[in-house]
């Protein structure tokens, strides 16, 4: 596949650098770094973003992550591979990514589980994560972006 343009965030003057410094912000939040690769990776499932997924899968297994969880991160609530913590983070993530497929997209009792592990700034960074990726989930989609040129 080739790109229909050149990445938007190096087409765009500042672009770049504005979304690095979102994804700055919110690492130094104190939620682990895997649990942010995690959600950020079961977002680009859900949005088929392949270059996030082989991304991200990449900063997993660097980081030590295991083939096994990585497998399961996209049956997550059906896989004993998780903590509590990142079960709630993982249904977060999934919540905030699907806002247009259901009524109340993002539940209150996915809300309170993730309260029951994060406090608000974890919450925070947890929800501008989220957010991020989706961003780059749909720059890459919409333009095209090949699998695989991007390696982290």
């Amino acid at each position: 596949m080739q790109a229909r343009i050149s990445h938007p965030a190096m087409s765009v003057p500042g672009a770049m650098q504005a979304l690095q410094a979102l994804a700055t912000s919110y690492e130094q939040s104190g939620v682990p770094v895997q649990t942010i690769a995690l959600i950020q990776l079961r977002a680009s499932q859900i949005n088929g973003c392949g270059v996030c997924i082989d991304g991200h899968c990449r900063i997993l297994k660097k980081a030590g992550e295991t083939d096994e969880r990585l497998a399961a991160v996209a049956d997550w609530q059906h896989a004993p591979n998780f903590t509590a913590a990142e079960r709630a983070a993982l249904a977060l993530a999934e919540a905030v990514t699907r806002l247009s497929d259901q009524a109340n997209p993002v539940p209150d009792e996915i809300w309170d589980e993730a309260v029951r592990h994060y406090d608000e700034s974890a919450l925070a960074a947890l929800t501008l994560s989220i957010a991020l990726i989706n961003i780059w989930n749909r720059l890459n989609i919409a333009t095209r972006q090949p699998v695989g040129e991007w390696v982290p």
